[in-house]
């Protein structure tokens, strides 16, 4: 039975990843370690042992403390799935003493910024929003004489839409950024369109082994933000496109020649209705993986029988084996939902029917 180390343990995207490999039929040890103290209390049902740590950010007290708990529990293998923890797990993953799974050092830095990422996707020919790095209000003065129209204002790195700000106004965008004390971590970018799409897959050594694209069809709680994006997917549908496909391979190749790991592009549709690829989630898997895993693709399973070197029983399509249409309709506290968007159009129908009558 091999030992799981799981980082973030409690978080959605943790947990879900727990569930995935609970429903394989190998039979794992899962030690879950946090910096929230409440998010272990979640975990509880799920894993054997329970750590907490201090936040990765805090590198010189998260790495010993980390070490420490190697040292005791023994795992076979650590997974993170928030990308501070990634970022500095792969920073000293050589000095852990501990199986991982991930690209390169240089390639996470990459992905990890949106403006090196975009720049390499414009060096290899990909359609890209107009970027820039803003470092100072001349940067911001530029960036917004150069973009037509809506900007998108946002960190240059984090997750869940960190500090987005959609806006025309230079004096909104001045002032966000001075909120935030941001100089130097934001960036400025063409804002295309709510529309976007996520390529999730899995390599070993340059060769893929599975793919699944997924589209959003809206973010949940978007009426209490600013930027109407909150990084929490309310339905996600399966869908199938080689265009979508030919450019997710091209943008992770632009990065990295030699892929290893997990790769999660994101595109979003311009106003041409383009896909443009956006960011590379990188060494993880999105916060709804489980909703492959329930549809019949266990993404976790392979992943981690891929770390090490062994066979897992993998779909006759490596890309896009999962049915089009299928959806996972999910909310706060509530179990989400495998069903189809057949089903979900079907209500809208009935209602349609029901006013027509009616009038």
């Amino acid at each position: 039975m091999k030992k799981i180390l799981v980082c973030g343990a409690g978080g959605a995207p943790a947990l879900n990843f727990i569930r995935s490999l609970k429903k394989s039929k190998d039979k794992f040890y899962f030690i879950g370690i946090t910096c929230n103290k409440y998010d272990l209390c979640k975990v509880k049902a799920l894993v054997r042992e329970r750590f907490l740590v201090p936040p990765a950010k805090d590198e010189a007290c998260y790495i010993p403390v980390l070490k420490q708990i190697i040292k005791e529990v023994k795992p076979d293998f650590l997974h993170a799935q928030n990308d501070e923890e990634i970022f500095v797990v792969s920073k000293h993953r050589d000095a852990l003493g501990v199986k991982t799974f991930l690209p390169c050092h240089d390639v996470i830095t990459t992905c990890q910024d949106k403006f090196k990422s975009a720049e390499a996707w414009k060096n290899a020919g990909l359609k890209v929003p107009k970027t820039f790095f803003i470092k100072n209000e001349s940067d911001l003065r530029q960036a917004f004489a150069k973009i037509p129209g809506k900007a998108w204002v946002r960190a240059s790195s984090g997750a869940f839409g960190k500090w987005s700000l959609p806006t025309d106004s230079f004096d909104f965008a001045k002032l966000w950024i001075d909120y935030y004390g941001g100089w130097g971590n934001f960036t400025v970018a063409e804002y295309l369109s709510p529309d976007s799409i996520t390529w999730l897959s899995i390599w070993k050594d340059g060769s893929l082994i599975v793919a699944q694209a997924r589209k959003r069809l809206y973010w949940e709680f978007s009426n209490r933000s600013v930027s109407g994006v909150t990084g929490i997917t309310g339905t996600g549908v399966t869908v199938s496109d080689r265009k979508i496909d030919e450019l997710a391979v091209k943008a992770i190749m632009a990065i990295d020649p030699l892929p290893n790991g997990i790769y999660g592009v994101d595109f979003t549709y311009d106003k041409e209705y383009i896909p443009n690829p956006t960011e590379i989630n990188i060494g993880r898997f999105f916060t709804t993986h489980q909703f492959f895993t329930d549809a019949g693709l266990n993404m976790p399973y392979i992943y981690v029988k891929a770390a090490f070197n062994e066979k897992a029983r993998l779909p006759k399509k490596k890309i896009n084996p999962l049915k089009p249409g299928l959806a996972w309709v999910r909310g706060m506290d509530t179990e989400p939902v495998l069903t189809t968007l057949k089903e979900i159009d079907s209500f809208e129908s009935g209602l349609q029917k029901r006013l027509k009558k009616i009038n």
